[in-house]
């Protein structure tokens, strides 16, 4: 299998990320925690503690002491900080911290970052909520929270910490050429409340004077686009391969295909075409702001 069709087969939907529990696909990352779990549970041994005196010294409760040391959940940093601390471990585990960091986030995610990561040029189309890579904490905060059935609190913090991470690509240097066009239904549906509604828009409008971001919007009262069944995304890497995908093509797969990807390139092109320019854009987003 060649890199480009593993890149295409990674490529995945912003909704597809899983919660807070260990993903079983993963076997990297469920190979580190268990290792992390296990080297938990041998100190915790050695030092003559239950795991219920365990969990009243650090605060949790004593499923969670049982889940992080079987491997089942992923210990947060200032668990493992605490553990160090009431086992005396000397900085050992507090150590740790840095082998869980790099499965801390859903692989799924992990897979879309590193993509993001290596590419020199991403365009975007959506139309059912604004692109992660765009959002605030506060606006993906509140997506997250309207999923059903609900995610808990835990599951809900480590996604939006996943997202937010990935804006990493902002602060490339050399920095990659992205673009972005959302319908103008998004920037009207006020997510989160009005004040996380508007920091968003406002976030917009700060990324939108970025000088490798190109940001359009797609005026509602525009006719059918090739847009309108769905999303598309293509990324660009410097070794000239590509990977895309779109929710009303090819099955919704990711492809590396020539032709496929060509296609696409062209369904994005008269997108760009038929939005407003991204002056316009910038303007439309300051009326809307100035109509609350």
């Amino acid at each position: 299998m060649t890199t480009v069709e593993t890149d295409a087969e990674r490529l995945v939907g912003e909704t597809d990320e899983p919660g807070w529990e260990v993903d079983p696909d993963d076997e990297w990352g469920l190979a580190v925690i268990a290792t992390v779990g296990r080297q938990l549970r041998l100190r915790r041994e050695a030092a003559g503690l239950r795991a219920a005196d365990f969990a009243k010294a650090l605060g949790y409760g004593e499923d969670l002491i049982y889940k992080i040391e079987g491997g089942k959940r992923i210990p947060r940093p200032e668990y493992l900080d605490k553990a160090d601390e009431v086992l005396g471990a000397g900085g050992l585990l507090a150590a740790m911290k840095e082998d869980v960091k790099k499965v801390r986030y859903p692989k799924q995610v992990r897979d879309l970052a590193q993509m993001e990561a290596r590419a020199v040029e991403l365009g975007v189309y959506v139309g059912l909520s604004i692109h992660g890579l765009l959002q605030t904490p506060e606006h993906a905060r509140a997506l997250f929270e309207a999923r059903q059935p609900p995610y808990t609190e835990d599951e809900v913090e480590r996604m939006v910490a996943a997202r937010m991470a990935r804006k990493a690509i902002f602060e490339r240097s050399p920095s990659p050429a992205l673009s972005f066009v959302l319908e103008e239904a998004l920037l009207r549906r006020r997510v989160g409340g009005t004040m996380v509604w508007r920091r968003q828009l406002e976030h917009l409008l700060e990324v939108a004077q970025l000088r490798n971001v190109t940001f359009q919007v797609m005026p509602t009262e525009t006719d059918a686009h090739p847009g309108v069944d769905g999303k598309i995304e293509v990324l660009k890497f410097g070794d000239g391969t590509a990977v895309g995908r779109s929710e009303g093509a090819f099955n919704g797969r990711p492809t590396s295909d020539p032709k496929q990807l060509r296609i696409l390139e062209l369904r994005y092109g008269i997108i760009r075409a038929q939005a407003l320019t991204p002056g316009e854009s910038v303007a439309f987003i300051e009326q809307v702001l100035g109509e609350t």
